[in-house]
C-alpha cells in the first residue's frame, strides 16, 4: 500500500502527523517478546497497586457504579478527592464541580488541553527530551513546537532559565512543562519553577504542567506545583494521574485542575474525544487517593531502593549513571561503554544482553542532543531489576 489516496492527490495521513511513525514503545516492546528479553523499555509496573483500591473497583463494578456513562467532568465521588488531594498535599483550593476535569488518563488531559487552547500558528515551548505524546498533541492542534534543552551538568539534566526566556517570543501562547521529568528524572526546584511563575506572569503565558510523577520524588527532592506560586493558579493547567501513583495504568483515569474558564475551555475539547471514560475505575481511584500519607511514604521508599539496584548495576556494567530525584526512569550514557547512538545500542541489546531500554533521542527535536542517552525503568519487581542488571553486567562489565 503505497499510503496515497486512489485518485493519487495526497498521502492518506494527515501531514500534520507525518513526522508520527510506529511508537519506540510499541517497536522496543515487540522486540522485548521476540527476543524472551527482560522489558525495562516501557514504563509500566509489573505488579498491581493495593489489594484494597483493586477491590474498590469490582465492588464498584458489581454494585452498578460506572457501568453506564459517567458524568462529563468525571463522577462527583472522584472530582472531590481529586480537590482534597490537592488540598491536603499542597494547600491548594479547588471546586470540585467547577475547577476539576477528569479525563482517559493525561495523555487525554494533554491532548485535551493544547486542543482547546492552542490555535495554528501559536508556539507552544516544552522541555526537552520530552514524552512524545507532546509534539503529537502540539502538532494536532496546529501550533508550532520550540524546544528548550535540559542539559547534563553536575550529574543531573539542568534547564537553562535563560536558554527558556530567550524562547519566548510574541507567538508564545503557552509553556507545557513536566515535574517530575520522564525521561531525564529531574525534578525542577522551587527556585527554578518561582523563575518559571515570573517568567509567565511576565510574558501572560499559559502553562500546562504535567505532574503525573508527583509522589515519585527521591532523596532532598520536593515536588511543588507551579500553580501554587504567585500569579499562576490563574493560568495554570495541572494534570495529575493515578497510574504511576498507585500502580494501575491500564485503568486510565487522570484529570486537570484550573480556574473555571481553563476547566471549560478544556472540557469543550475533551467532549469530542472519549466524551466519557473508565467509569468503575473512577470511583475505586477516588478510595485511593485518599489512602493514608504511609502508603506514598512506602511507594516512594520501594522505588528509592529499585532504583539504587539498577543504578549499582548500570554503573557497575560501565554506564555513566543519572540518578533521577523523580519518576521511575534512569537514563545512562552509552559513551564509557564505546558507544554513541541510542537508537542502534537500543535495537542490538536485546541480543548483547537479554535487556530492553528505550533510546532518549526519540524524545527530542535535536537528535543530536540526544544521541548518547538510553532510559531504563526501574518500576519492576526487585528480582527482575536484579536478573537485568546482572546480564548487563556480564555483558558489558570488563
Amino acid at each position: 500500500m503505497t499510503g496515497m489516496t486512489s485518485n493519487g492527490r495526497r498521502p492518506l495521513l494527515n501531514r500534520r502527523l507525518t513526522e508520527f511513525g510506529t511508537t519506540i514503545f510499541a517497536e522496543m516492546s515487540a522486540l522485548a517478546l521476540s527476543t524472551g528479553s527482560i522489558n525495562l523499555g516501557q514504563g509500566f509496573p509489573d505488579t498491581d497497586g493495593p489489594e484494597e483500591i483493586r477491590e474498590a473497583a469490582v465492588r464498584a463494578l458489581r454494585d452498578g457504579r460506572g457501568n453506564q456513562y459517567p458524568p462529563g467532568p468525571g463522577v462527583p465521588e472522584l472530582r472531590t478527592a481529586i480537590a482534597a488531594h490537592q488540598r491536603h498535599h499542597y494547600g491548594l483550593s479547588y471546586d470540585p464541580d467547577r475547577e476539576v476535569l477528569v479525563t482517559a488518563g493525561a495523555t487525554e488531559a494533554i491532548a485535551a488541553s493544547l486542543l482547546a487552547l492552542v490555535e495554528p500558528g501559536d508556539e507552544v515551548i516544552a522541555l526537552e527530551p520530552y514524552y512524545d505524546s507532546y509534539a503529537a498533541c502540539i502538532a494536532m492542534a496546529g501550533g508550532t513546537r520550540i524546544p528548550v534543552t535540559l542539559r547534563p551538568h553536575e550529574g543531573r539534566f539542568r534547564l537553562d532559565l535563560d536558554e527558556l526566556r530567550d524562547a519566548v517570543t510574541d507567538n508564545t501562547r503557552l509553556l507545557l512543562l513536566n515535574t517530575p521529568h520522564n525521561p531525564t528524572g529531574t525534578v525542577l526546584s522551587r527556585a527554578e519553577l518561582g523563575e518559571i511563575a515570573k517568567l509567565a506572569v511576565e510574558r501572560d503565558l499559559l502553562v500546562v504542567t504535567d505532574e503525573v510523577y508527583e509522589h515519585l520524588v527521591f532523596d532532598e527532592a520536593e515536588h511543588v506545583p507551579l500553580a501554587s506560586f504567585p500569579g499562576m493558579r490563574e493560568r495554570t493547567v495541572t494534570i495529575g494521574s493515578a497510574g504511576k501513583t498507585f500502580s494501575f495504568t491500564g485503568w486510565k483515569v487522570g484529570w486537570i485542575t484550573s480556574t473555571p474558564d481553563l476547566v471549560t475551555a478544556v472540557r469543550s475539547a475533551k467532549q469530542f474525544l472519549t466524551y466519557v471514560a473508565s467509569g468503575p475505575f473512577q470511583y475505586a481511584v477516588a478510595e485511593a487517593l485518599a489512602l493514608p500519607d504511609t502508603y506514598f511514604a512506602a511507594h516512594r521508599s520501594d522505588l528509592r531502593a529499585k532504583r539504587d539496584l539498577l543504578g549499582a548495576g548500570l554503573a557497575d556494567a560501565g554506564f555513566q549513571v543519572f540518578r533521577p530525584t523523580g519518576t521511575y526512569f534512569i537514563t545512562a550514557d552509552i559513551r564509557p561503554l564505546g558507544e554513541n547512538d541510542g537508537v542502534a545500542f537500543c535495537r542490538s541489546l536485546p541480543e548483547r544482553a537479554g535487556v530492553v531500554a528505550i533510546p532518549n533521542a526519540v524524545f527530542y527535536d535535536h537528535r543530536e542532543e540526544g544521541a548518547p542517552f538510553v532510559r531504563f525503568a526501574f518500576c519492576k519487581r526487585t528480582e527482575v531489576l536484579t536478573d537485568a542488571a546482572e546480564r548487563l553486567r556480564k555483558a558489558f562489565a570488563h
